[in-house]
C-alpha cells in the first residue's frame, strides 16, 4: 500500500486524508509541514514494520505539530480555556504544542479516538503507559531522515528491531540533552523515562 491510498474510516475521523493535509499546510510554516510529510512516512513505514493501525498512525502523524506554530499567547490562551495542565507553561511551547494539538484534532478534525489523540499529546514528552500507535509517532518524530542529531542513525538501527527499544533509547537521550544544556525536564518526560530504560526494574 502507498501512503496515497490510505482511506480513512469514519471511526477515525469524517475528513479524507488530503483534507487534513491542506489544512495543515494551511497552518503551519513550509519547513514544518515537510517535517510533518516526513514523520508520516517514517511512521507508516513503522506501522507496517510492526503491525500497527496504519489509519491511525497517519492521521496522528499528520496532526502531531498541528499546534507546534501557534503564537506564545494563543498558546498559553488554549492551555488555559481548555483546563489543560498549567504547569506545561512553565516549560514553553515545546511542551504545551502536544497537548493542545490534541483539543485541536478532537475539535476540529472530529477526532475521539483515543490513541490518536494520545499519540498527538505525548509526541513530545512520552507516557508511561503508550500505545503502539503514541510509540510509532513518538519514534518517528526523532528518526525521519532529516533528523541530524547524532543519535538518530542509532535510534533508527533500535526502530528496526523494537519499539519499545527505540523508545527507551530516545527518551534517554532527551533527557541527556536537556541535562546537559541545564533545562528543566517535564515530568512526563521522566515517568517514561522510568517506565521504559530503567534496566532492571
Amino acid at each position: 500500500m502507498t501512503i496515497t491510498d490510505i482511506t480513512y474510516s469514519n471511526e477515525y475521523t469524517t475528513f479524507s486524508r488530503q483534507q487534513i493535509i491542506a489544512k495543515v499546510k494551511s497552518q503551519l510554516s513550509q519547513q514544518r509541514f515537510d517535517h510533518v510529510m516526513r514523520v508520516e512516512k517514517t511512521a507508516l513505514e513503522l506501522a507496517e514494520r510492526f503491525h500497527v493501525n496504519l489509519q491511525k498512525v497517519s492521521i496522528a502523524a499528520l496532526l502531531h505539530d498541528y499546534a507546534k506554530e501557534l503564537k506564545p499567547e494563543t498558546m498559553r490562551d488554549k492551555v488555559i480555556s481548555e483546563n489543560l495542565n498549567l504547569e506545561m507553561l512553565n516549560f514553553g511551547g515545546a511542551i504545551c504544542h502536544g497537548s493542545v494539538g490534541a483539543v485541536f484534532a478532537q475539535k476540529s478534525f472530529n477526532i475521539q479516538d483515543p490513541d490518536i489523540l494520545n499519540a498527538i499529546r505525548h509526541h513530545t514528552c512520552g507516557s508511561p503507559k503508550m500505545s503502539d500507535v503514541e510509540k510509532v509517532i513518538f519514534i518517528a518524530d526523532y528518526t525521519e531522515p532529516e533528523r541530524q542529531a547524532s543519535t538518530a542513525p542509532i535510534a533508527r538501527a533500535y526502530a528496526e528491531e523494537s519499539l519499545d527499544k527505540a523508545l527507551a533509547y530516545i527518551i534517554t537521550q532527551e533527557i541527556l540533552y536537556l541535562i546537559d544544556r541545564g533545562i528543566a525536564i517535564y515530568p512526563a518526560t521522566i515517568e517514561t523515562y522510568n517506565a521504559y530504560a530503567v534496566k532492571n526494574k
